[in-house]
């Protein structure tokens, strides 16, 4: 039986709701919700004491639960002599005093300010099917009626799903006739229909919001709100303000009905984040991803991921999030990431906090309590130690979190970029005079392990042609931190090493959070990296080793280490030179374009003879050994030089007694070498 309308048109056509009551009988047809779902909102803005009029109150039962729950000056009206007809049939005995007329609501015969309250429960959208001209002639009829019609001080209720029509216009009518206008999200409602539809799969729930608007004499200017339903009401500045607010649930509430009947397997994940009402900032970012159905496989769970794991491939990457979803055991997973500037006070509270997001994004039917996964107890403890910003790198942060084992680590992070550690130190806490601790770096630490294969690099430059014991001199672009120059600095005594760094700030945060000391062995340039190779080829200055470690800012190309400029023809060039024949030249390489790392490797292979590639595992990160040293132009004498280079640096490291630098394993190192 079909019991909607084929087309919009015919909400507003009385022949229509006549046919469409007798279809449905003595059944009452609720729009929006039940008094049960609606009672918390119709409790907080109508008093037992008003005179209500109930615009098209149809076949509904709400203006009779009403009635039973102390609301007794109700006057029913509607356009359907059919509905009138059977509600004052079904009222006759118990509510005799309650009113039912058959009356347009858009030419009602009430006196002037006759009532206190007027409501509608989607009333207002079936009159306003469209914005044609003669449709919006109608609706401004309905609402001068009401405003006629309503004391100074009452209030029009209306239950509606505010499509964008509607929404405009209502931003446009109220305001404009002194109405205090505020929006309420109505969940208890949204989520009645939504269980109610839990098992048709055709079903689909959108957001229902209440409107209510204040009557006053004169409001001079207008007072916009937004309430997220029990969360406290937000006054907002402007129009479009509030029209967001609106537009940013119903855009959810169309991700969520698309996931509920649809699995994304196969396919990219979907990111959102959720932020407060009011404020730009996420509070989090959910990435949902599906897996095929399987045996033994849950249905649907969330990880929430503690604060400062967050950078961890497992969660930074949508290849370590795939994995962590297959290792979990659930066809569908939530992945919740906690953002830095926010509060969050418990894993309980944060779960809490989520619980009715998480539950919008269920696949259908399920009626199962939703799991919360995490890896731990709570949800990681996170100090800013520094905000700050540079001309050159942009807003960052300087952070100290605590990891697994309950280890700390100081962290830099650029904002622009925060799933990328920029550098990374291990502190220790130790035993001071009057035994009181204090915070200390701990240079064997290597964060990144690219920087552990680079350093293997350094060390085959010390390897080569060192009869003399002779300092070798090796040249690093981009500082960050400077994890990577501390460590060779600290482990390898017979380097110099020169880090040049175009920003002058990142040489106060090293020196400051990171505890970098200059010496005679390691000194920092504040330069442009390409105009100092360009000044060394000019110079003559050359160096036994050159790293390349530097991030590009733009963080939308395929190839974000190092930046494309840093591989053109006039900079392989000077490389070329300084390096001469013996130098190694190692770059670390951060590309997720196939086309750009191809490209790359053959602008380097115009330049170096020969070529040595290592890709790490489970990262983007390819370390790139490049030589113009004949001896080195087949995989196996790479290998040769590599594994004598890396036992070299597990000695230095050994001797040095940095507990927690990883020790390299060679083999592995060695069968994942290619040229």
């Amino acid at each position: 039986m079909n019991l909607l309308p084929k087309s919009y048109e015919e909400f507003a056509q009385t022949d229509y709701w006549n046919a469409f009551f007798k279809k449905r009988g003595g059944k009452a047809f609720e729009w929006y919700g039940e008094y049960l779902e609606l009672c918390e909102q119709i409790h907080k803005y109508v008093k037992t004491t008003d005179k209500i009029v109930m615009l098209g109150c149809g076949n509904s039962n709400l203006s009779m639960d009403m009635y039973d729950a102390g609301f007794k000056d109700i006057i029913n009206i509607d356009i359907s002599a059919v509905a009138v007809k059977k509600m004052l049939e079904l009222n006759s005995y118990n509510r005799s005093d309650m009113k039912f007329l058959q009356m347009d609501a858009t030419e009602m015969s009430f006196e002037n300010d006759y009532f206190s309250v007027a409501f509608d429960k989607g009333t207002l959208d079936a009159l306003f099917v469209d914005d044609s001209e003669p449709v919006k002639l109608t609706v401004e009829k309905y609402f001068n009626e009401i405003n006629r019609t309503m004391k100074s001080g009452g209030r029009y209720l209306c239950v509606t799903l505010l499509q964008e029509h509607i929404l405009k216009y209502i931003l446009d009518y109220f305001p404009k006739h002194s109405f205090m206008l505020r929006i309420v999200h109505c969940r208890d409602a949204e989520n009645a229909n939504r269980e109610k539809n839990a098992y048709n799969p055709e079903s689909i729930t959108m957001p229902i919001f209440l409107v209510v608007a204040t009557k006053f004499k004169c409001l001079p200017t207008p007072i916009l709100e937004f309430c997220l339903t029990s969360d406290k009401i937000q006054r907002l500045n402007t129009v479009e303000e509030l029209m967001n607010a609106v537009v940013s649930i119903q855009k959810a509430a169309l991700v969520c009905n698309g996931l509920a009947r649809n699995s994304i397997a196969g396919h990219n994940e979907i990111t959102m984040d959720l932020c407060k009402l009011g404020e730009d900032l996420p509070r989090f970012t959910l990435h949902i991803l599906d897996q095929p159905p399987a045996r033994g496989l849950g249905r649907y769970a969330a990880f929430i991921i503690p604060q400062g794991r967050e950078v961890d491939w497992l969660f930074a990457t949508p290849e370590g999030r795939k994995k962590l979803l297959a290792s979990t055991n659930y066809q569908r997973l939530v992945v919740v990431l906690l953002h830095r500037d926010q509060e969050y006070k418990s894993l309980d509270a944060v779960k809490a906090e989520l619980a009715d997001s998480i539950k919008n994004l269920a696949p259908f039917g399920l009626t199962d309590p939703i799991p919360f996964l995490s890896l731990g107890s709570d949800v990681g403890k996170r100090e800013t130690l520094v905000c700050a910003s540079s001309k050159i790198s942009g807003d960052f942060r300087v952070e100290e979190v605590e990891g697994s084992s309950g280890k700390l680590f100081r962290r830099l992070i650029f904002l622009n970029n925060q799933s990328v550690i920029q550098s990374e130190a291990l502190v220790k806490k130790i035993k001071g005079k009057g035994k009181k601790e204090r915070k200390k770096i701990d240079f064997g630490y290597l964060a990144c392990q690219h920087h552990l294969y680079m350093s293997v690099g350094v060390q085959m430059s010390v390897l080569t042609g060192n009869q003399n014991n002779e300092l070798k001199d090796v040249l690093v672009l981009g500082l960050g931190g400077g994890g990577l120059c501390s460590f060779l600095h600290k482990v390898l005594n017979c380097i110099r090493v020169t880090a040049v760094e175009i920003d002058p700030i990142m040489l106060e945060v090293a020196e400051q959070y990171f505890e970098l000391k200059q010496d005679d062995r390691l000194c920092i340039v504040i330069d442009d990296g390409l105009s100092f190779l360009e000044k060394c080829k000019t110079e003559g200055i050359s160096f036994d080793a050159v790293l390349f470690d530097v991030d590009s800012k733009d963080i939308s190309l395929g190839m974000s280490c190092p930046p494309s400029s840093f591989l053109e023809t006039n900079v392989l060039t000077n490389i070329k030179s300084i390096i001469g024949s013996k130098g190694v030249f190692i770059i670390n390489l951060v590309c997720r374009n196939d086309e750009l790392r191809t490209q790359a490797l053959k602008n380097l292979d115009k330049y170096f003879s020969a070529i040595c590639t290592y890709k790490l595992e489970e990262d983007i990160n390819e370390v790139i050994y490049c030589s113009n040293d004949k001896n080195y132009q087949s995989l196996d004498k790479w290998k040769k030089i590599l594994s004598a280079s890396a036992k070299a640096l597990n000695n230095s490291v050994k001797k040095t007694k940095l507990n927690n630098t990883d020790m390299l394993n060679i083999c592995d190192f060695m069968s994942d070498l290619s040229i």
